[in-house]
């Protein structure tokens, strides 16, 4: 073992790599993805050299809501498999030395879930309690002004038992009630049964949601609330998020996570960086190995706005607590589309040379863009809420481009959602026979993240830098590297660090500089990024 895995946990060294099952691969033709499908592509994960698979839900659900309205928790869906598929699939990525990294979905269960059905059979049932049932307001109306993510009231009302349910999401997505010592019982058996399964970890769905207002008082208004923001964000999500006792049941949960070695505790929360950070624990508590940093996913694409982001993040985190960030995932539209495909190139070199855990989404290793959804194809509920105002994930949910082949090699059957107009050029075939693809740029730099502790584990220091160029260097031992990024389409230079007598570029994103030589400046082409071994 080399000082590197000593010092540094895989999780830290490691990139992961989000599968969502659905649109990744179709083994028996149906045109939905499956967990075989997963397992038949093991050998591009491992080739390409990411280090963990973070698979989307897979358990038994009526996919109101793609798999986040879970029905039974220790089951896999027919639709993707059986738990034996899920076992060989656990099986084979460990022996290519990939781990896994499952979903956990405790906020909220589905309708359909035997928990709700007996919780809604009668207000005197044993199992009443582990949802959030409540009476009417005077008025007969919901009992507060809380509203779903997904637009609408959050409460929906039930006739048999004339109360309201809480549901933070969909009607089809009760939340549970974790207020109550057997619901965290239950799941805590949950989150046993997978890892003595051999899982190596959890990516917990928005886990700031668990514990709510206890007297259920109405949010406040947002007083910056406009036109382009989700109608959720009306308000202000003081009491059904975020709530100051919501740690101590993440402690919880990270304690029993860590009775197992070497496990993964990831979670989804979308706050402000300064709220971000108690989730890494506080007062001795332990909480989460990784709070989900989205700041590339929501920031404008400006070096002095990302460069001032990264050293804030970097200051405000605590003791020990070890950064990451996420470039692209299943609720945000791709990373290709957002700032376009030059700059998706720039993009990627800056997510796998920041300090940190990175995250990488399915299909941006080739450059996958946005597909546009026909309205009669429209699978998201989200969309088919709120029609028309673009806040719909299918588009960035669509089939992996695994090569020119019909479907994109990626079903025999019809596909789930349409695939990509330009799948004949944009896929892992083409591209992996061409020298300058996209894919092989990943490929290159996941290589040369393994390969130098700097970028696995070094320091982080930003560098000035003129126009739209972010530079910093990552340090480590006597290795140093510069990674000069120019976030714009006019040529730039950048003039060398202090301290640095001269310098070879070990990596372009245009992939045709190998091994030039840097001396007092550094040029850098329109829309490029450069990776230069300090000497």
């Amino acid at each position: 073992m080399s000082a590197l895995e000593e010092s540094f946990r895989w999780w830290q060294r490691g990139v992961i790599y989000q599968v969502y099952p659905r649109s990744f691969m179709d083994a028996n033709g149906d045109g939905v993805g499956d967990l075989a499908g997963v397992l038949n592509r093991l050998d591009h994960l491992e080739w390409l050299g990411v280090d963990a698979i973070w698979l989307s839900p897979v358990y038994t659900s009526p996919m109101a809501d793609g798999g986040y309205d879970v029905a039974d928790y220790t089951d896999i869906d027919p639709v993707f498999g059986t738990l034996a598929d899920f076992d060989r699939l656990l099986v084979a990525a460990h022996q290519r030395g990939l781990k896994i990294i499952l979903d956990f979905v405790p906020n909220h269960t589905s309708d359909q879930h035997p928990w709700f059905l007996e919780s809604r059979s009668s207000p005197a049932n044993p199992k009443r309690d582990w949802y959030l049932w409540h009476d009417p307001a005077p008025d007969g109306g919901p009992p507060n002004n809380w509203v779903s993510c997904f637009g609408g009231s959050a409460w929906e009302w039930d006739e048999r038992t004339g109360q309201f349910y809480y549901h933070a999401f969909l009607k089809e997505q009760p939340d549970l009630n974790w207020r109550n010592p057997q619901v965290q019982e239950a799941m805590f058996d949950v989150l046993r049964f997978w890892l003595d399964r051999g899982v190596d970890g959890f990516r917990v769905d928005v886990i700031s949601h668990l514990v709510k207002d206890e007297l259920f008082r109405d949010n406040p208004a947002n007083p910056d609330y406009h036109s382009g923001l989700r109608p959720r964000h009306e308000l202000v999500a003081v009491y059904n998020a975020d709530r100051p006792k919501v740690h101590a049941v993440i402690a919880r949960v990270r304690s029993l996570i860590d009775q197992y070695d070497d496990r993964v505790m990831i979670g989804e929360i979308y706050l402000p960086v300064e709220r971000l950070m108690s989730y890494y624990g506080s007062a001795g508590a332990s909480e989460l190995h990784l709070p989900f940093n989205f700041q590339l996913l929501e920031l404008p694409w400006h070096a002095q706005i990302i460069g001032d982001a990264i050293e804030r993040y970097e200051a405000l985190l605590p003791p020990g607590g070890w950064p990451n960030w996420v470039l692209g995932n299943h609720d945000r539209p791709r990373i290709a589309s957002r700032i376009g495909s030059a700059q998706a190139r720039v993009a990627a070199m800056l997510l796998l040379t920041l300090r940190g855990t990175p995250t990488v989404y399915y299909g941006d290793e080739i450059g996958m863009q946005n597909v546009p959804i026909p309205p009669d194809t429209v699978q998201d509920r989200f969309e088919r809420n709120l029609p028309g105002l673009g806040f719909g994930r299918d588009p960035e949910r669509t089939p992996m481009q695994w090569s020119a082949a019909s479907n994109a090699g990626f079903t025999t059957g019809r596909p789930w959602l349409p695939v990509a107009a330009n799948y004949a050029t944009i896929n892992v075939e083409a591209e992996r026979g061409d020298p300058r693809s996209m894919l092989t740029l990943n490929r290159r730099l996941l290589a040369l993240r393994r390969a130098e502790p700097a970028l696995a584990a070094g320091s982080y220091t930003r560098v000035p830098a003129p126009g739209d160029v972010l530079c910093f260097v990552r340090h480590h031992g006597r290795g140093r590297l510069l990674v000069a990024l120019n976030l714009g389409p006019n040529p730039q230079v950048v003039g060398r660090p202090p301290g640095a007598a001269r310098g070879r570029i070990a990596l372009s994103t245009h992939l045709d500089r190998d091994g030039e030589d840097v001396s007092d400046t550094l040029a850098l082409r329109p829309d490029e990024g450069v990776i230069v071994r300090l000497e």
